[in-house]
């Protein structure tokens, strides 16, 4: 029988919108941190209409909802513990276009839509509107422009929800260049636990300096708050609720991972697609030099001459590549041959509206490599879609065979399981924060690979244990880390977010007050706390 169905008088229930779990949907279950739990009730709302009703007969039943998008989160955020599933992939159309900033339209979505579904909708200019009879200005616009447009928020797994996306502040490697996707919505339709609906546009400033708020819900019906007092980070942050002085409220449910509410519709400003897309990987003899490189890379004043992204891969890394390359047939027909005696690389890409920009950009990065350390021999550089694609397929490998690497241990040590960190640290900080991790590590004897979006000041530290006593080795360098990484004014998570696993990160980061203050903000939204219960608080 099914692990996850606890509750076996869910199965004769008589349910309108839920229906009891069985064995058939145990993939709801679990998310790609391959954390395992259980329900007792699942449901697919088709549409805003149905969603209401859904949330409704949660409420008469007090039942607890797990809000699920795509399931591409890692730190097991859509994983439920108890209650029913509220899965949201059969919401997935494109409502409607708006105009937008600088003639560019926002799209209005469900939060089922999928990025890599918006964006080759985009690239077809086939959106397939809702209501394509009802054309808008801005529709017209868009039909006549020749531009290319894309969503620019570009997290590894293109088949993340844009609802996901947006209640987890996801972000990328091109972040580096177009920002998280906060940046990017302009509004939400955010539908509470009681199925009451707010609606919420940028350019509102709902809270001032004192942080007070007052909304009134679509039916008539007021709510007001205080948001806390505790500072963020400033750094790439997907940690904690959002908050600021002045702030519009609709940032509040950016990051909040479900647990302030539903999105029902979502409204992302779109981009400009750039041209040409080029690319370099710089080899270096060690960090050192990569890291000099990466702080003249990213040194540009202008924001539209700015690399899209800035990556970084240690010495670790190179040769777990050069590894999995020898043993698989595919990755040597993919990949080219790594220098030999290279002891950190960098990968940047360009985005540039014609060739002569993008050639001013490549002959910069050249200069700055040679001055660097690096050899302009060995330098792979990409100037085309086939090209671009080598080198994506390079950044892409590292994660990869990391999770081959891991389950080649866990064959003696089932229980086992990588364990990665998300921690960004102020620009000054940066180097100080790799030799910690690389001095740490080596000092414990541990495999480790380091990677990550460097131009950000954010590194991903991946421990590969090989027994339980590493594990428990490696949990107590991460967690002696964040304190560190908290002191210096960085974030435990700068882009994976919290969800069920790092809670205790969180606390450490916010403290019990800042908690508090959270807890207080989710008593005016979800006063019985139903919503994606475990995430961001853990048990209680």
């Amino acid at each position: 029988m099914l692990m996850g169905i606890r509750n076996m008088t869910t199965q004769t229930k008589k349910w309108n919108y839920f229906r009891a779990c069985s064995e058939e949907d145990a993939d709801y279950l679990r998310d790609e941190s391959r954390r395992v739990g259980h329900a007792d009730a699942i449901a697919f709302p088709a549409d805003e209409s149905v969603l209401r009703k859904t949330l409704a007969e949660a409420a008469d039943n007090r039942m607890p909802l797990t809000i699920q998008g795509a399931r591409t989160g890692i730190t097991g955020g859509a994983v439920p513990e108890g209650g029913g599933v509220l899965n949201m992939a059969r919401m997935d159309r494109v409502l409607a276009l708006r105009e937008g900033s600088n003639g560019v339209p926002s799209v209005i979505v469900e939060p089922g839509l999928t990025l890599e579904t918006l964006n080759q909708r985009l690239a077809s200019r086939d959106l397939q509107i809702a209501e394509p009879d009802s054309q808008t200005i801005a529709q017209q616009r868009y039909l006549e422009d020749g531009a290319d447009l894309f969503f620019a928020p570009d997290p590894t797994e293109t088949t993340a929800s844009l609802g996901g996306m947006t209640a987890c502040n996801a972000s990328g490697a091109c972040s580096f260049r177009y920002g998280a996707t906060r940046r990017h919505v302009r509004g939400l339709t955010v539908l509470l636990p009681d199925a009451q609906a707010l609606s919420l546009q940028r350019g509102g400033r709902d809270a001032g300096r004192r942080r007070r708020f007052r909304l009134t819900t679509c039916e008539g019906n007021c709510l007001e708050g205080v948001l806390p007092h505790y500072r963020l980070p400033a750094v790439k942050n997907a940690a904690g609720y959002y908050v600021a002085d002045d702030m519009d409220l609709l940032d509040l449910w950016i990051g909040a991972e479900g647990t302030l509410g539903v999105l029902s519709a979502v409204e992302l400003q779109l981009t400009r697609a750039p041209r040409l897309r080029w690319a370099v990987t710089a080899f270096f003899p060690g960090d050192t030099e990569a890291l000099r490189f990466v702080r003249v890379a990213r040194g540009e004043d202008a924001a539209d001459t700015l690399p899209a992204a800035i990556e970084y891969f240690d010495r670790n890394v190179l040769r777990l590549i050069d590894a999995g390359r020898a043993a698989n047939e595919t990755l040597q027909q993919t990949l080219p041959a790594l220098p030999a005696q290279a002891g950190a690389a960098v990968y940047v890409e360009l985005h540039a509206g014609s060739e002569p920009e993008a050639l001013e950009k490549l002959e910069r990065l050249a200069t700055a490599i040679d001055a660097c350390g690096g050899d302009d021999e060995a330098t792979w550089i990409a100037d085309g879609p086939a090209e671009l694609e080598r080198l994506h397929q390079f950044r892409h490998a590292a994660p990869e065979l990391v999770n081959l690497r891991i389950d080649e241990y866990r064959r003696s040590t089932p229980g086992l399981t990588k364990l990665g960190t998300d921690m960004a640290v102020p620009g000054a900080y940066l180097e100080q924060a790799l030799e910690m991790f690389q001095r740490d590590l080596d000092r414990h004897e541990l495999d480790y690979v380091v990677f990550g979006h460097v131009g950000d000041n954010h590194f991903h530290v991946n421990i590969l244990p090989a027994s339980m006593t590493q594990f428990d080795d490696g949990k107590r360098l991460y967690s002696q880390w964040a304190r560190q990484v908290i002191d210096w004014g960085g974030t435990v998570s700068a882009e994976h977010g919290i969800g069920k696993l790092k809670t205790a990160l969180l606390y450490e980061m916010l403290g019990a007050e800042g908690l508090d203050g959270m807890r207080a903000i989710r008593q005016v939204f979800d006063p019985d706390e139903r919503m994606n219960r475990g995430n961001l608080f853990g048990d209680g």
